[in-house]
């Protein structure tokens, strides 16, 4: 939570951490350090917390994790403040649509259905994400994309090769082609989601290039330029808004396909 204050500047807010009172500007946090848990690792973790601006620092937590490895968690107070109007995020652009709407624009307007092929590349198998925004069931009572008569969807599923999913995008004319990246370690979303792009730009013409589209928990949003891809999805994306972007992408800003 945080305490919420009124600058100089006309109409600048400001916020501060908030533990036990408005603006005490208390904050926890966790990490893990590649040494044994004993007292000299305990304080080799207040004085990382000190050196990250957290003074005073308190252990709260300490507890072994496998050889050779201790987990942490720390509390204490930060000086540091946040200037709200300085917070740059990608704010979505395009209206919520029901189901029933989107069906309704793609049938009207597409005059065919719109097809979507999704996938998690590289050595990634957690398809967790990419089936919560796919499969019929989707997640949290919302239905994915299959419950969308006017959406053909091709689900590859799991450690897909980036050529693979070029050929599958190609045999099912897709419009749309969605990644899910949940393994991030040594930024390997990154590194996947750029060769993804670099093979369909030299593999598609850009005017039949289909939309490409990632998302997973680790991902910028404001990343699209770099990673050479139409739109990133983070955490807590829901089918409809999937749908509804893809409605707003191919249709309403009329870059279907002819």
């Amino acid at each position: 939570m945080t305490a919420v204050e009124t600058g100089a500047g006309a109409g600048k807010k400001i916020v501060r951490p908030y533990g036990d009172t408005t603006g005490d500007g208390m904050a926890q946090v966790s990490f893990t350090l590649p040494v044994p848990h004993d007292k000299r690792a305990e304080g080799a973790a207040i004085q990382l917390a000190n050196k990250m601006g957290i003074d005073p620092a308190m252990l709260v937590h300490a507890k072994q994790m496998g050889d050779g490895f201790t987990f942490f968690v720390v509390y204490g107070r930060v000086n540091h403040l946040v200037d709200l109007a300085a917070v740059q995020v990608v704010e979505r652009d395009f209206p919520l649509l029901s189901a029933k709407e989107v069906n309704a624009l793609v049938k009207q307007r597409l005059r065919r259905k719109l097809s979507v092929v999704g996938a998690c590349i590289g050595t990634d198998a957690h398809t967790v994400g990419i089936d919560a925004i796919l499969n019929v069931k989707g997640i949290a009572g919302e239905k994915g994309l299959e419950y969308y008569r006017e959406l053909k969807v091709t689900n590859l599923g799991a450690q897909v090769s980036v050529p693979e999913l070029v050929e599958a995008a190609r045999a099912e004319k897709a419009d749309a082609v969605l990644v899910s990246q949940v393994v991030t370690q040594r930024d390997a979303h990154l590194h996947n989601t750029r060769e993804m792009s670099a093979a369909f730009r030299e593999a598609v013409p850009a005017g039949r290039r289909p939309l490409l589209i990632v998302g997973g928990p680790r991902f910028d949003e404001t990343m699209t330029d770099e990673l050479g891809v139409d739109r990133i999805f983070g955490r807590g994306t829901t089918p409809g808004e999937v749908a509804s972007y893809l409605v707003h992408a191919l249709i309403t800003n009329k870059k279907a396909k002819q």
